[in-house]
């Protein structure tokens, strides 16, 4: 989503989505325009180096965010359900949707794909080079990765999955010690987020200016079938977000207790706001007038509707993991079970972690661990990231929804005092 928590310590970062968006519709006019002119060698000399490099720099700064963010994440999870019953159980219903989130994806978005495949000229566009397929990793390899001999090692080699699951389990043993030098390494840890952030806003600052470039390139090479392919993207990865959207509904009724119409009248005007603002920062008080409206007991909703905000977003393992299911698709990459599974353990502890970030920056820090897990070419995302303004109206739409949801359950399953 396109937000930033204040509370969340991270210095501001300001993404220009908009702009970056036109930039991409500029380029792939003139770069159709100049598709067999005089123009097109000398310019697309400038402007597709100018692409490329704007790429590398935003492949360079995903470990480093990747390990800071992943251990902050985690750690503010586990020191929310360590605050009591309701808590845990809020914690724990997260989690268990999370996980379903990731694991229908890799359902859904695999199914989509192979019922409406993407167009060969298009994936060809889109896919970055001609050879761009990935080499996903076998069972033995997978379970090599994630214990490997030498973790700086596998940091070096961009290896994401043992890099992420070694940092998770710091941070789970970092609980097992003393105030002083648990709080010393959260410092370390949320300052490396924090300078990574800001590193990456400026690289993001450049986006128009890359994407400007890629999207030349683009067009003088496909012309149309790339905008047909960006929109055949945008509606694979909205179609998740979308099962999330009435599985948000389902909980509601089934956990929650809630009646389909109430539930629907009280959530109008949170969706109203979600669409105008994609934050569910700003949709917080609007959720808290729905759960009144809806009988949830304010110590309830006061207290789970800012930890969901803070560390639960129901879309984010299921349209991060389709994504780099469709860069797999575009870029010829095959996807074994292994591979999917990878994906999705990734995809659910990353989610814990970017939470807070702008929705470009989220898009970058999420989709490029769980697409290297998986062994899928990273290159597809400089041109998708340009378009993630509009599939992150459906990722808020949702993620107010179930963040609703969720405290109905919780309330309901609560205990009530005295």
């Amino acid at each position: 989503m396109a937000e930033q928590q204040a509370a969340s310590g991270f210095p501001e970062i300001k993404v220009p989505a908009a702009l970056t968006f036109a930039a991409l519709i500029v380029g792939f006019v003139i770069g159709a325009l100049l598709r067999g002119t005089p123009l097109e060698v000398p310019v697309l000399a400038v402007a597709g180096p100018a692409g490329t490099l704007w790429l590398r720099a935003l492949q360079l700064t995903i470990l480093p965010l990747v390990i800071g963010l992943v251990y902050t994440g985690i750690s503010q999870t586990l020191a929310a359900a360590s605050g009591g019953a309701m808590a845990r159980r809020a914690v724990t219903l997260f989690c268990v949707i999370l996980l379903a989130s990731g694991t229908m994806s890799a359902l859904l978005s695999t199914g989509l794909l192979g019922i409406f495949p993407i167009p060969a000229s298009a994936a060809a566009a889109l896919s970055g080079s001609a050879d761009a397929a990935g080499t996903v990793p076998g069972v033995a390899e997978i379970l090599s990765a994630m214990m490997p001999a030498n973790i700086f090692a596998a940091a070096a080699a961009g290896a994401m999955l043992p890099m992420v699951l070694f940092v998770a389990l710091f941070a789970l043993a970092a609980t097992r010690l003393a105030e002083a030098p648990r709080r010393a390494l959260g410092s370390v840890f949320e300052g490396l987020a924090g300078a990574m952030m800001v590193i990456v806003g400026w690289v993001l600052m450049l986006a128009p200016i890359g994407v400007l470039g890629l999207a030349m390139a683009l067009g003088a090479k496909m012309g149309g079938n790339a905008v047909g392919a960006l929109a055949h993207y945008i509606l694979i990865v909205s179609a998740a977000g979308l099962v999330v959207l009435v599985s948000g509904f389902a909980v509601a009724l089934t956990l929650g207790g809630q009646k389909l119409t109430d539930f629907a009248r009280a959530m109008l005007p949170v969706h109203a706001v979600a669409i105008s603002t994609q934050s569910s920062l700003a949709c917080l008080p609007a959720m808290l007038v729905a759960t009144r409206k809806l009988g949830v007991r304010e110590a309830t909703a006061d207290f789970v509707l800012p930890l969901a905000v803070a560390i639960f977003r129901a879309t984010s393992p299921a349209m991060n993991l389709a994504v780099a299911i469709y860069a797999a698709h575009l870029t010829g990459t095959t996807l074994t079970p292994v591979a999917l599974a990878a994906g999705i353990v990734v995809a659910f502890l990353v989610s814990l972690s970017s939470v807070s970030l702008p929705g470009t920056i989220s898009f970058v820090v999420s989709v490029g661990p769980i697409a290297m897990a998986m062994g899928v070419p990273v290159a597809p995302l400089g041109l998708l990231v340009a378009v993630e303004m509009l599939p992150d109206l459906m990722r808020t739409i949702a993620n107010v929804t179930m963040d609703v949801a969720v405290t109905s359950a919780v309330d309901r399953t609560s205990v009530e005092p005295g």
